[in-house]
């Protein structure tokens, strides 16, 4: 709910210039000449920062912070001082489930039925979120947020991935957000990957064999922008969208993060699936009678597999583990530096379905004059 000392009716966006109602007068001189002072916009006292992390291909039993095994402490540690979901649902591909997060609409509503890849001029698969359907960072950007993406954007039409754009649909067009780093598309190569700053590409800033990784780099963006806003802004609340290319193929990452799984996977993917499900009936994420799902018929038994692929895939798995551990690596690097900054307990951090901050009314209703401007 809204402070009840804000004043500023919320419930039409962008919220209306406010009119001078008074007594204009000729000479500037005149004891009756004045005007209400320039206020800068701001949200309702208290409102938290708000940090978005997603993930792509992270399944239910991957990260150690919900039994699986691949080792997250810094996920782990947000889990433990706040609340762990074990019935959130997502759309099963990249782009209808961020689209479906970041306006908290059914995907088809939004017109990502499918990946932008397979748009087509059908309605609900068109890739094109309509004006009626305002994405929350741009809600929360008329309401007097800092707003900033990073990482992974495929939410952009495929024929609007240009320098040319036309932007309407990019992230720092309609979307909401005031600064973009990161690249379009399902997936791109984290050592040499094709980079937009806003609507303009980059070049990274060192190569691959100088050390470059992009979760490294985007996690130094992000630090950098939340400084600078901070510094500049204080009392300015800001939203973060943090999106790795992370777990989405390709698997790239330095090779001691994945060497750090050397044999832990060698007992092949059913037995995995079994201890994994130990641990989470342990952690209570499942309850504690819960069975294992049948394996499809489609999917072999690691006993079926020929032994020769068998270190091809057991390496696989090392290497999705290791990416896995890299990211939250990084993303602790971010909660890191929200921490030294002395704002870590004045952030909400975690996937979003819909927030409830700015809403006015018991039904929280929100008209927006012009949705996408």
């Amino acid at each position: 709910m809204p402070d009840q000392a804000d004043k500023i009716p919320r419930h039409i966006l962008p919220i209306p210039d406010p009119q001078h109602v008074g007594l204009t007068t000729y000479d500037a001189k005149d004891p009756n000449t004045k005007y209400p002072p320039i206020t800068p916009l701001r949200p309702p006292r208290a409102a938290p920062n708000v940090l978005v992390i997603l993930l792509d291909d992270v399944g239910f039993g991957a990260a150690s912070a919900f039994g699986g095994p691949c080792q997250t402490p810094n996920f782990d540690q947000l889990a433990a001082n706040g609340l762990r979901y074990n019935r959130f649902h997502t759309t099963a591909l990249c782009s209808p489930t961020r689209a479906a997060m970041l306006t908290g609409r059914n995907h088809h509503s939004v017109g990502l039925g499918g990946i932008t890849e397979m748009a087509t001029s059908a309605p609900g698969n068109n890739s094109i979120i309509p004006k009626t359907k305002a994405p929350l960072p741009l809600i929360l950007k008329l309401n007097g947020y800092s707003t900033a993406q990073f990482g992974k954007c495929h939410e952009v039409p495929v024929w609007q991935t240009s320098p040319m754009g036309p932007f309407d649909q990019w992230s720092t067009g309609g979307g909401g957000f005031e600064y973009f780093h990161g690249f379009l598309g399902g997936e791109t190569n984290q050592y040499e990957p094709g980079l937009y700053e806003g609507f303009t590409p980059i070049e990274p800033p060192k190569t691959a064999e100088e050390g470059y990784h992009f979760t490294e780099d985007m996690t130094d963006k992000a630090i950098a922008w939340v400084r600078q806003q901070k510094s500049l802004m204080g009392d300015k609340p800001f939203f973060m969208y943090f999106a790795p290319g992370a777990c989405h193929a390709p698997h790239h990452v330095p090779q001691e993060w994945a060497d750090n799984y050397r044999g832990k996977f060698d007992q092949g993917w059913d037995k995995l699936r079994e201890e994994t499900l130990a641990r989470q009936r342990e952690l209570g994420v499942v309850p504690a009678d819960a069975q294992l799902t049948p394996r499809h018929k489609e999917i072999p038994s690691w006993d079926e597999m020929p032994a020769a692929l068998k270190p091809v895939l057991v390496r696989q798995m090392e290497v999705y583990a290791g990416f896995l551990e890299h990211t939250d690596h990084h993303v602790g690097r971010l909660v890191g530096a929200l921490r030294d900054m002395e704002i870590l307990s004045d952030t909400l951090i975690g996937p979003l379905r819909r927030l409830e901050l700015l809403r006015q009314g018991r039904q929280g209703k929100v008209r927006l004059q012009h949705a996408r401007p």
